[in-house]
């Protein structure tokens, strides 16, 4: 029987960890001959995710830079990708969401005539500049694949409404196979008791709001008004801590330490590595964040998210009621997080929802399609 072959393509730490749970499925699979490329666009990130899942790519392109511009990634994944398609010859090339490495990763494809598969297709917040580059980088995925497999039905029509018809597969959104992944790891290595010597603030018997923001569009003064609502929650809300998880983005620390710092009930600590961040999500009362994969993530957990964004491609949540998007005004911000910490009836309600981006069995489906 001859194999089909497949390459993973990917490059940053979300993309990894997408991507964990449907490399383990396919490789279980006997009519599927499946290697990995990473570009390394986030090069320390992605090597935590690796090293957590024992993924040992075949290709490393290393293309991470200091100070690099979009300019700089995306020729040097075009230039390292075409030696790897030539190489390998893969008949699908299989890449995940949003990001530089999955447009030109699609893109090398596509010069090659060789067919694209899009985990995570049909994203859109309708604004070409909100996520930059993500929102262009999406919708040009979608030109260029042909197959699409969407986490929702939202995602499904989105494609629709643009004429993406055929070969579009809703299998939901594999981040929640490798969440469920990962907290058997942890529980199988016993990680959990290193995790709390390391942050015993998460273990104080205290409700802990976890906080993550990073997106270059909030850079500048909305990240100073968002700072400035958690200065406002952690003075008025004695009776819970604040840890915050703070990006090595320049543009993200000097507003962060200059208004933060000093806080007793705020801990801004270094970023977490990926089971680390599960772990502590997992114990958290409430999370902030601007991050697209948290969103998706923290209802399978019971924990209900604030959107600190003025857009979400992610609106299932906001329709579903698992998540509120806030924005980035502090008065917005502080009201709704104030109104989530003393009215239980809300929390209650928005915890026990069920999560509509996936049920752990996304990398099943992927796979049984990609065999076809």
């Amino acid at each position: 029987m001859t194999k089909k072959k497949v390459l993973l393509c990917f490059g940053t730490r979300p993309e990894a960890i997408k991507f964990a749970p449907i490399l383990r499925e396919m490789q279980r699979r006997d009519d599927t001959a499946v290697k990995v490329c990473v570009t390394a666009q986030h090069r320390e990130m992605l090597d935590q995710v690796l090293d957590f899942f024992s993924i040992r790519p075949e290709y490393d392109l290393d293309v991470m830079r200091p100070n690099q511009s979009l300019y700089d990634t995306t020729s040097g994944i075009l230039k390292g990708l075409e030696k790897v398609y030539q190489e390998f010859a893969p008949d699908h090339v299989v890449v995940q969401g949003d990001t530089t490495t999955a447009f030109v990763g699609a893109l090398a494809a596509f010069y090659k005539k060789i067919r694209v598969a899009h985990v995570e297709a049909g994203l859109r917040s309708s604004d070409l500049y909100s996520p930059f580059p993500e929102e262009a980088n999406r919708i040009l995925i979608s030109r260029l694949a042909n197959d699409h497999f969407t986490p929702t039905q939202k995602a499904s029509d989105n494609l629709k409404a643009e004429g993406v018809i055929d070969n579009v597969h809703m299998v939901g959104n594999s981040v929640i196979d490798a969440l469920f992944l990962t907290l058997s790891i942890i529980k199988e290595k016993r990680l959990d008791n290193i995790y709390e010597k390391e942050l015993p603030i998460a273990c104080g018997g205290k409700r802990i709001v976890l906080v993550t923001g990073h997106r270059r569009e909030s850079f500048g003064e909305p990240f100073k008004q968002i700072c400035y609502a958690l200065r406002e929650i952690a003075s008025s809300a004695s009776d819970v801590e604040i840890i915050y998880p703070v990006h090595l983005n320049p543009n993200v620390r000097k507003p962060v330490f200059e208004i933060l710092k000093d806080i007793k009930n705020v801990h801004l600590i270094e970023p977490l590595d990926y089971p680390r961040f599960v772990w502590l999500m997992s114990r958290s009362h409430i999370v902030l964040t601007d991050s697209g994969g948290v969103q998706e993530e923290a209802p399978s957990l019971g924990k209900p998210v604030l959107v600190m964004r003025d857009v979400t491609e992610r609106t299932e949540g906001i329709e579903a009621g698992s998540a509120i998007l806030v924005g980035t005004r502090s008065d917005k911000i502080i009201g709704d997080t104030s109104r989530l910490l003393s009215d239980n009836f809300l929390y209650e309600r928005m915890s026990k929802l069920a999560n509509p981006y996936g049920d752990g069995k996304t990398s099943m489906r992927i796979a049984d399609i990609m065999s076809r």
